[in-house]
């Protein structure tokens, strides 16, 4: 077994995605599993993954990077403790479900980058809700940019628009090009004004919609009546039997007074008061009425105990316990345009969270009412309808007839499936976005019951692993025809290759787009960008094929050696010796 540039450790649905990506690729990666995988025999090492037997055997001494991609976060853990008392200089990616935990880990650990499979697959399943077909995201200017694939169709648009047109517009960024009948790259294409033809293909990140923030008076006004219907569901039972005690008094006053003359209504009230309550009082009331008014009398204590004690736990569970704080923190169920999460696991509570902080209303269900994410959904304002979401009613109570869509993200593929069976039962022109683990699976779903979209997040999450992997400052990563192309930001050294060089230059020789320009004084984008000549300090964001990182990110003991890229299939030469500082 050769020496390996990349460990992944766990080849369960996630690791195996990368490991696989990693190889396709052209990289030397060793996989670690705990049992055989028939697929895979001369590059996996099968053992304890917390053995430091089984990771020497792996290469764990000679290896520049280890990807921890099991589920378990203690594990992970285990293995990181273990791999770095083997060697202290290996760069770990480590998948955390705690995020909290993965920033420690960051701030503490040198070359440690802590990923979570869940926050970099919520945005994709948002995005695929506004109707956008997102294959990826791209960190920039502080926001989430979804990536989609335009292909150039008979009747696009786009047919016979020049890339030029579409360089300068600020709200979009051209990621990659793939044309149908030349090899041209991107930047070239840009600079030729080459025309879009049938065939083509671009990679596009755009700039995300915000929801508004500041809601108006209006809706201001039926937020609150929808928490006074909340109110009201709440407190029924209270009110009934509150009722039931005062009607008991009444009609116990009322047959006192009735039967002796003598007896005023005051009277007659205080004893009765006193006798369903337990406190007493005025007993001569009932000690000189007849017979039967005494067994009225006893059947009046006995009811009167039974709605006191009745009365006392529901004002004992609203003034000491948590009915009222949990109903006067919950939020509102909102009535329309809203968006619907199905399970409040990792991924369901990650879209509601990003859906919340963009301006949009949501409204999350939730079967298990001891459910992990429960308080941070109620802390965060999120309003939460615990039941089973298969069921018609339940949805009813999430106002699905008039929500903009529904997110099916539960932990089971099949309970994800009925749910979104249900949905669309109820209202047919629902936009539904569906989570499957197995992404041929879901490829299968999407097409026979026509969903919106059926998405995985191990199939979303595995390329921004591999691209980590590779290492860098990582903002963005993606699969395009097959190729991973990863989106990183390069600083500009006194040694750079590319110092004193145009941006266009630069593009042409290292094979890379790039998409904007840190400078001391401005940020560049469209034709300021491919203008601007390159000087120490400045910061450029791009993306390159991974397996033309070689080209760019060359230093003087090279941290990988990539697969060089095949001159017959790329038109471009690779001579460039280039050293840089990411």
């Amino acid at each position: 077994m050769s020496t390996p540039q990349i460990i992944v450790c766990g080849l369960g649905p996630t690791g195996y995605e990368i490991f696989r990506l990693l190889r396709q690729q052209g990289i030397e990666a060793i996989g670690i599993h705990d049992q055989p995988l028939p697929q895979e025999t001369d590059h996996v090492v099968v053992g304890n993954l917390r053995s430091s037997s089984t990771l020497l055997a792996a290469g764990i001494q000679e290896a520049q990077t280890l990807v921890l991609a099991m589920v378990d976060d203690a594990i992970n853990l285990a293995v990181l403790v273990q791999a770095r008392l083997l060697n202290p200089h290996i760069r770990i990616v480590n998948r955390l479900f705690n995020q909290r935990l993965g920033e420690r880990l960051n701030q503490t650990l040198e070359h440690h980058t802590a990923m979570s499979v869940s926050a970099l697959a919520a945005p994709v399943f948002a995005f695929a809700a506004f109707g956008n077909r997102a294959i990826g995201q791209l960190q920039l200017f502080k926001q989430t940019w979804p990536i989609h694939e335009e292909y150039i169709h008979d009747g696009h648009d786009w047919v016979g628009r020049t890339l030029d047109e579409l360089w300068d517009d600020r709200s979009r960024m051209l990621i990659y090009y793939l044309p149908m009948q030349t090899h041209l790259d991107l930047v070239s294409a840009v600079l030729r004004q080459q025309p879009l033809q049938v065939g083509d293909r671009l990679i596009i990140a755009t700039q995300p919609t915000i929801g508004s923030r500041h809601k108006s008076w209006l809706a201001r006004g039926k937020q609150f009546f929808r928490w006074l219907k909340t109110l009201r569901q709440q407190i029924q039972s209270s009110v009934a039997i509150t009722l039931v005690l005062f009607l008991t008094i009444f009609i116990a006053t009322l047959t006192y007074t009735v039967i002796n003359a003598e007896v005023t209504a005051v009277d007659a009230l205080y004893f009765s008061v006193g006798m369903i309550t337990g406190a007493g009082g005025n007993e001569k009331v009932a000690e000189t009425a007849p017979a039967l008014i005494k067994v009225f009398t006893v059947i009046m204590m006995l009811a009167g105990a039974g709605v006191i004690g009745i009365a006392y736990a529901l004002l004992n569970d609203w003034v000491l316990g948590t009915s009222f704080r949990k109903l006067w923190n919950a939020a509102p169920t909102p009535s329309e345009n809203h968006y619907v999460v199905c399970g409040l696991g990792g991924i369901g509570i990650k879209i509601a969270t990003s859906l919340q902080e963009n301006g949009y209303d949501v409204v999350a269900i939730e079967n298990d009412p001891n459910g992990r994410f429960l308080h941070t959904a109620q802390s965060l304002k999120i309003p939460v309808v615990q039941g089973d979401a298969t069921l018609p009613d339940t949805l009813e109570t999430a106002n699905i007839h008039r929500a903009k869509a529904l997110f099916a993200v539960s932990s089971d593929d099949t309970t994800n499936l009925e749910i979104a069976l249900t949905a669309k039962g109820l209202q047919n022109d629902l936009r539904v976005v569906v989570r499957a683990h197995d992404a041929h699976f879901g490829m299968m779903v999407q097409e026979v019951f026509e969903f919106n979209s059926v998405l995985s997040p191990t199939e979303i999450a595995a390329p921004s692993f591999a691209a980590a992997a590779l290492g860098g400052q990582i903002f963005g990563s993606g699969m395009t025809a097959g190729n991973l192309w990863i989106a990183m930001a390069t600083t500009i050294t006194p040694e750079h290759p590319f110092l004193e060089q145009d941006v266009k230059s630069a593009a042409a020789n290292g094979d890379f787009v790039p998409l904007y320009l840190e400078t001391s004084s401005d940020t560049l984008h469209g034709w300021e960008l491919l203008g601007a000549e390159l000087t120490v300090g400045d910061r450029l964001y791009l993306t390159i094929p991974a397996n033309r990182l070689a080209q760019l990110w060359r230093v003087v003991e090279p941290e990988f050696e990539l697969p060089a890229p095949s001159l017959e299939s790329n038109g471009q030469s690779n001579s460039r010796q280039s050293r840089i500082a990411i």
